[in-house]
């Protein structure tokens, strides 16, 4: 597979401004992305768009293994520990060895996904303070006023201090035959979060149901609001709107292979507090701390890997924002 290339699409107007970036298919079977951007690098050659300001990369396929193989990953996940290694292994090492000196030449990011069960679409953006989940994020109202342009209805934050907080708990009582990786909390890094570690903004735009026909549109039409709301391309800009706003609370872990849901969940499903979630294998019940909703249910996590996520709402995306 080392004989595969990586393409990389630039348009650079006469004009200076903002530098972005837009991906597709880091997850190879998420395939929205890679058709909204080649209609738009088309429309761009054409001539039928015109860059009018600063620099626009685009990145149909992030990820040409696991494109090739219609699967999320080729040999690992390239949204996970994403960093540039001297020593690469694994095909997606070779991949953020190129990807992460492209992504810090710009000043933003838009990744475009998709997700697995049915849903609406929806934003992810990064928390108030991100990295060490200390330090006020230069960019946390800037993301949240571009999200507002996107065209989807709801968003998400919480992230990375979620993750980390179900790392610690991990470490302090590790559990046999875990993936190791599941203990490191760079494990958490991916586009989005080392965009915001070279200094950028990023946000994660999860376009629909993979095999959702309007998923394309959904993201095409958020690349076009978000030039024209950069001022890249001559068009109107677009109108902000207030989003639902989910905070993720808390991940919780599959420990054992018995361990199975109450119900067949899918992301967003609404939980009132005390509803029974899942069931342990012990026999220990699971139920909502509090009245919320269920994030990233994952059926056929492996053992010791993240179960599920909860999350609660947050009024952070319902006033509008400049850009």
């Amino acid at each position: 597979m080392l004989d595969m290339h990586f393409q990389s699409l630039r348009f650079t107007a006469a004009q200076p401004g903002p530098r972005l970036i837009v991906l597709g298919a880091v997850h190879g079977n998420e395939r929205a992305g890679t058709i909204a951007l080649r209609r738009l690098a088309g429309e761009l050659e054409r001539g039928e768009r015109t860059l009018v300001r600063g620099a626009l990369t685009l990145v149909p396929i992030t990820n040409p293994k696991a494109y090739s193989q219609n699967t999320r990953n080729g040999d690992r996940n390239l949204n996970r520990r994403l960093r540039p290694t001297a020593l690469p292994v694994e095909f997606e090492d070779h991949v953020a060895n190129w990807l992460c000196p492209l992504l810090s030449e710009h000043d933003g990011l838009l990744d475009l996904h998709s997700f697995m069960a049915p849903g609406e679409p929806f934003a992810l953006v990064g928390s108030e303070t991100e990295l060490d989940g200390v330090t006020p994020f230069l960019h946390a109202e800037r993301e949240v006023a571009l999200a507002q342009r996107l065209g989807v209805n709801r968003c998400v934050d919480g992230w990375l201090p979620t993750y980390d907080r179900g790392v610690a708990r991990r470490l302090a009582r590790p559990l046999p035959g875990a993936p190791a990786a599941t203990l490191d909390t760079e494990y958490a890094i991916g586009t989005t979060e080392y965009m915001r570690s070279r200094g950028g903004w990023a946000m994660t735009l999860e376009c629909g149901q993979h095999e959702d026909p309007a998923g394309p549109e959904v993201g095409y039409r958020a690349v076009v609001s978000l030039l024209a709301e950069l001022g890249m391309i001559d068009a109107p800009r677009p109108a902000p709107r207030p989003l639902e706003g989910l905070r993720l609370t808390e991940v919780i872990d599959r420990e054992h292979a018995e361990d199975a849901f109450e119900r067949d969940w899918k992301s967003f499903d609404p939980v009132r507090a005390g509803e029974v979630i899942a069931r342990r294998a012990s026999g220990e019940v699971l139920t909502a701390p509090q009245d919320g909703w269920i994030v990233f249910p994952a059926k056929a996590a492996m053992v010791g890997a993240e179960w599920f996520y909860l999350a609660e709402r947050t009024e952070r995306f319902a006033q509008v924002l400049g850009g």
